[in-house]
């Protein structure tokens, strides 16, 4: 399960890309500002007035900030697996890389006015 911000360009863009590369059709989707959404990011101690990170959930366990894109690609296999030698970062810098990006993320790729809505084949991916 993937829990993203349903404005950002950027998010929305990692979205896509996933959907993509997902070709066993692993993840399903819900936008942070969606109820469902809203109450994974309340149940997992997040920011329900500002979303600054995607919430990733594998097999259970909850992934924010860099490490839910590690979790993803992980998830995909390889060549994207390779991802996880971010892992090889410290958590402060990964976070401190992570934040800049996320409090820069509207100036640097942009804010639609609403979330997308899904086409009919990935509306069955949406949760929420």
């Amino acid at each position: 399960m993937i829990v993203f911000d349903g404005v950002c360009v950027l998010c929305s863009g990692f979205v896509r890309m996933v959907v993509k590369l997902d070709r066993k059709s692993r993840f399903r989707f819900a936008t942070a500002q969606s109820p469902f959404g809203e109450a994974l990011f309340r149940k997992h101690g997040l920011r329900t007035d500002a979303y600054e990170t995607n919430l990733v959930l594998v097999d259970g366990a909850a992934f924010t900030r860099l490490d839910s894109f590690v979790a993803v690609m992980a998830e995909l296999g390889w060549p994207w697996r390779a991802a996880k030698a971010l892992l090889l970062l410290p958590r402060p810098l990964r976070d401190w890389l992570y934040e800049r990006v996320a409090k820069n993320r509207y100036a640097l790729f942009g804010r639609k006015d609403s979330c997308d809505i899904p086409s009919a084949e990935l509306r069955g991916r949406f949760l929420g």
